[in-house]
């Protein structure tokens, strides 16, 4: 009788095999056959073989692109999550002990603000701020007596990407603070008090207790940040379009104007199969890491 009850459970999987199918495996292998052929979305695909893919290597605007990425990266990954370490250790140790939970509720819930935020309305807001001619930015550095510094942040090559990261790094802080406050939950309060007894200082105990008790989830927080980074479509289109020129083009976004700009399917195809296993091989690392560390501290 319990085989045949499991049996039945098999069924309950369908509609998500299907979904999944239909709109993750079939598109995926759809776009793989194409970055072997020459397509403009009209006539029937041409077969090529691996031409894309060579002109892809030694495309400088494709490795450009990658190079943006590590912006990103740090812009999504290495700053939101140190500062989200920083941020979520101090709600939950200081203002949790001081203040009674609705503070530390109301403060992480502000943090999270930008990651709910329509990606098109904080660009309108970016946008304002950034304006070169009466831009919130400008207008303070001017009231500041620092009108030297006054600069088109997004029209010009040397600051717009760094002004996207500055704006990617504010929207992306509330991701880490809340999975990290959520962490720390788990973690016996008594650890720290006992630490604390020791003599230890905050920072002994953020060391010690802290990072070794939520390390599955940073884990889990570099991993998906650094996904989200590589595959960054949004603000790119929103703020910048790629440009001034090509300084803030990613992946994605060449991938797009590639399909829709150029019309050049089956190379747009390539770039966006090439991120696709740039992708997969950043998640396996990640978790081989993860599952590695795991057996270490097991032995």
């Amino acid at each position: 009788m319990r085989s045949e009850s499991r049996k039945g459970y098999w069924l309950y999987l369908i509609p998500g095999a299907l979904l999944l199918t239909v709109i993750i495996i079939v598109p995926l292998a759809w776009n793989v056959y194409l970055s072997f052929t020459r397509y403009r979305g009209i006539k029937p695909p041409t077969w090529i073989g691996l031409d894309n893919w060579k002109e892809l290597f030694q495309d400088a605007d494709f490795w450009a692109s990658f190079q943006h990425s590590i912006a990103m990266v740090v812009a999504m990954v290495i700053l939101p999550t140190a500062i989200g370490l920083f941020l979520a250790s101090l709600l939950f140790d200081l203002v949790g002990r001081r203040f009674n939970g609705k503070i530390m509720g109301l403060l992480r819930a502000v943090y999270y603000l930008p990651q709910i935020l329509p990606i098109a309305i904080a660009a309108i807001v970016v946008g304002w701020i950034l304006r070169p001619e009466d831009g919130a930015l400008n207008d303070l550095l001017k009231a500041f007596g620092l009108g030297g510094l006054q600069h088109n942040w997004l029209g010009s090559p040397d600051t717009a990407l760094l002004s996207i990261a500055a704006v990617l790094v504010w929207i992306q802080i509330g991701y880490p603070v809340v999975v990290f406050m959520s962490a720390l939950q788990r973690i016996d309060p008594q650890l720290y008090e006992a630490a604390e007894l020791d003599g230890a200082n905050w920072f002994q105990r953020f060391r010690a207790i802290t990072l070794a008790g939520i390390r599955p989830e940073i884990f889990v927080v570099v991993l998906t940040c650094t996904v989200a980074a590589l595959k960054v479509f949004g603000p790119v289109y929103a703020l910048t379009r790629g440009g001034p020129g090509s300084s803030t083009i990613v992946p994605s976004y060449y991938s797009y104007t590639e399909f829709f700009t150029a019309q050049r399917v089956g190379y747009g195809a390539t770039i966006a199969t090439a991120l696709t296993v740039v992708v997969l091989a950043v998640a396996i690392f990640f978790v081989r890491a993860q599952f590695r560390l795991a057996d270490q501290e097991e032995q």
